[in-house]
């Protein structure tokens, strides 16, 4: 399943690229990005999740000549999970359980760039899946089957975040707000991811090609 996410991921990269190289005129062209981080579970998710080292995978595109820009991004969230109630057919709750999210959103931001800094926000949409572990407890062979439930749901994101040029890269230190509309546990997914990272500058790279 992830290489079923990643294909299409790859591919949305690939184009933006090609178009971002036929395109002149402002030095915050194509970024990528890569953070670091936690997301901390807010509201009702905070009852089973708890936050672990995330990780989060986009690009910048620049957009005209002013500082719009569009911000696919991946989303690979960790989190320790602990289940409130069994799923159906499964009699034994997990806990101290590791829950992954594979989420993909499409935003579109805007960016001020000061001198070395640079201050941007972003706000859009999309979707994908969090996984959940499940056990299965086989009493008379005194065997546990562990296996994964797909959880598919949209997202809605907004936040924002702050820049500081290296020179071919920019430091960056970001913070959202996701929201999720499907349901885990029957309790919605709300987390707020905080993350740090480096935005390589590949406009440059892209003119010697």
């Amino acid at each position: 399943m992830k290489l079923k996410l990643l294909t299409p991921i790859a591919l949305l990269l690939a184009t933006l690229s090609i178009n971002a190289k036929a395109q002149t005129g402002r030095p915050d062209k194509l970024y990528s990005m890569s953070g670091i981080g936690f997301a901390l579970p807010v509201g009702e998710s905070a009852d089973y999740l708890k936050a672990k080292f995330s990780t989060s995978l986009g690009i910048n595109l620049g957009l005209g000549d002013g500082g719009l820009f569009l911000y696919p991004k991946v989303s690979l969230h960790a989190f320790q999970f602990n289940q409130i109630t069994p799923d159906a057919g499964y009699n034994y709750t997990i806990q101290k359980g590791r829950a992954t999210t594979y989420l993909l959103n499409v935003a579109l931001g805007y960016r001020k760039i000061v001198d070395k800094w640079a201050f941007y926000g972003f706000a859009g949409g999309g979707g994908g899946f969090i996984l959940t572990p499940q056990a299965g407890v086989n009493a008379q062979t005194l065997q546990v089957t562990m296996d994964n439930k797909t959880n598919s749901t949209g997202i809605i994101e907004a936040g924002g975040g702050i820049e500081y040029n290296i020179g071919g890269a920019n430091l960056f230190a970001e913070v959202s707000y996701m929201y999720g509309f499907g349901k885990i546990q029957n309790r919605v997914f709300n987390t707020v991811p905080i993350s740090i990272g480096i935005k390589p500058n590949l406009s440059k790279l892209l003119k010697k090609l």
